[in-house]
């Protein structure tokens, strides 16, 4: 979404590296690219020259003439004022002290409401709500099976009572469902509504008619984020004709240049409460400012990363993986096609690469990465007996040509999967045991690798070498068992050297008596 506006701020900051001090022809031209990268980005004109205005401002202030690194501060500065019109603080819903809490969706038709209902109820699910979808959309055809079928795969259930077409009133629709969310004991209600085309004078008064039947707690206005700054204007005709408390932006994976987002909450006083990113109806979660901003500055969003490993990785399997690395256990082929599948309930490896820092640079070869590299893996794995996944040292020649047979592929592709889990496996043990790949003396590293080995080796030097003749052989012992007959005795101890005597070392050496305790 946000592709083009995060590629000209970095080259944008890129060119303030390595500068000491900033002049005020630097801080224009920064303004200027920044004021660019917006307008392409298709942000509205007000929110531009704010936002410009804002970053010029601070830029002259003491907190970037007294920096260490100016750059940085900049970049600073520009992350705060994203923040700040992206809506500041995360916006959570408010519900109601008694009775259901009712949501209402408002917005366009074809914005995404219908399924967003849907993904709005998995999400309150998952937040140990009990939802209950409510069709309100009797005019689109097939509005109404569409939210039941979504409902259904989300495990939400629908109340229509009306079969919709065109058939039916949404407003008598929007009151009963209040008395059937307390007869049937569902705390949130989630109320979808008949899309607009642009703006409608008659569509508008239907909406503020259900707004008006069932007193929602919140109103949120669904809107296409790439609909660019049409958002805006199509935003302030709901404000004034429904009202609203909060945005919902859908299609945020699209390749639209994303002005709506940065537009909407700027302009219209509201926050951006959601984001929808996908097709899936998990792909739906609470919209963070702070998040958002650092993604377009391509700092990465770990935190959202970090959030959706919790609700997707197996805990259990999770803890027994890294118990076979940590004791020294077998962690095996079946171990770490669990740990594919478990990364792959994510969601794409491009959109889970890209929450990353600094990926950005990398933007053409995630948006080329191909998603069934996961399949083939499973595929190569699956197509090995139990034993070989086990031990993958028993996987000789004609066991790989079995297995690429088998799954479909080259041996090479065999070979590959082989060298890249050993290495994998390797480097996931040093890592658990505290250790570094590569790097001398760290635990577990035995000197760093193949040239620390040699060196030790060297260390030892030479020993005597033992000839295979047995005759020879015993020539040579007892050659030397003469030479050490014929050695002097230790004159500080044993003639084996067993043990030494340090105070007969130091009389010897003429150094006081007390000077033994330094030989020890």
């Amino acid at each position: 979404m946000f592709a083009t506006l995060s590629d000209r701020l970095a080259d944008t900051f890129r060119n303030l590296r390595g500068k000491g001090r900033l002049s005020e022809a630097d801080i224009d031209a920064t303004a200027r690219e920044i004021r660019i990268a917006l307008l392409e980005a298709d942000v509205a004109l007000p929110v531009v020259k704010d936002f410009v205005a804002a970053v010029k401002d601070r830029a002259r202030g003491e907190e970037v003439s007294q920096a260490l690194n100016p750059a940085q501060q900049i970049v600073k500065i520009v992350n705060e004022e994203l923040v700040t019109i992206l809506g500041g603080e995360t916006r959570r819903l408010r519900y109601a002290k008694s009775g259901p809490t009712v949501i209402l969706l408002a917005g366009l038709q074809g914005a995404g409401k219908t399924t967003l209902a849907a993904k709005l109820g998995l999400w309150l699910k998952e937040q140990g709500k009990s939802p209950l979808l409510v069709a309100c959309d009797l005019q689109r055809p097939n509005a109404v099976q569409q939210l039941q079928v979504n409902g259904e795969r989300a495990g939400v259930p629908v109340f229509a009572p009306e079969p919709g077409n065109g058939v039916g009133d949404p407003v008598a629709v929007a009151r009963a469902s209040i008395d059937e969310a307390k007869r049937t004991l569902h705390d949130v209600l989630v109320v979808d509504t008949a899309g607009r085309l642009g703006v409608d004078a008659e569509m508008m008064k239907q909406a503020a008619d259900i707004r008006d039947a069932v007193q929602p707690d919140e109103v949120l206005f669904v809107v296409d984020a790439m609909i660019g700054q049409d958002a805006v204007t199509t935003a302030q005709a709901f404000l004034e004709g429904v009202g609203f408390d909060g945005v919902v932006l859908t299609k945020l994976d699209g390749d639209a240049r994303g002005g709506a987002a940065l537009s909407i909450a700027s302009v219209t006083g509201r926050p951006v409460m959601f984001a929808s990113a996908g097709e899936q109806l998990t792909d739906f979660d609470l919209f963070h400012p702070d998040r958002m901003a650092s993604r377009i500055l391509d700092m990465g969003d770990m935190l959202t990363l970090i959030e959706q490993a919790e609700k997707t990785f197996d805990q259990e399997q999770a803890l027994k993986a890294a118990e076979k690395l940590t004791t020294g256990g077998d962690f095996t082929l079946d171990d770490f096609l669990e740990q594919m599948q478990q990364v792959r309930k994510l969601g794409s490896m491009s959109k889970i690469m890209g929450m990353l820092p600094g990926m950005g640079q990398f933007r053409e070869q995630l948006d080329n990465f191909d998603e069934r590299e996961v399949d083939r893996i499973q595929a190569i794995i699956q197509s090995m007996t139990p034993a070989e996944r086990a031990n993958p040292k028993l996987i000789d020649g004609s066991r790989r040509a079995r297995i690429a047979k088998g799954s479909g592929r080259q041996v090479s592709d065999v070979n590959n999967l082989v060298d890249r889990f050993f290495e994998a496996r390797k480097m996931m043990q040093q890592f658990a045991k505290g250790g570094m790949p590569g790097v001398p003396g760290m635990p577990g590293m035995a000197g760093g690798g193949k040239r620390g080995k040699q060196k030790a080796q060297a260390k030892k030097g030479k020993g005597r070498r033992v000839s295979g003749n047995p005759a020879k052989a015993a020539q040579q012992a007892a050659a030397e068992k003469e030479k050490a007959a014929a050695a002097p005795a230790n004159p500080f101890g044993s003639p084996n050297g067993e043990e030494v005597d340090y105070e007969k070392a130091a009389a010897a050496l003429d150094l006081p008596q007390d000077f033994s305790k330094y030989l020890k």
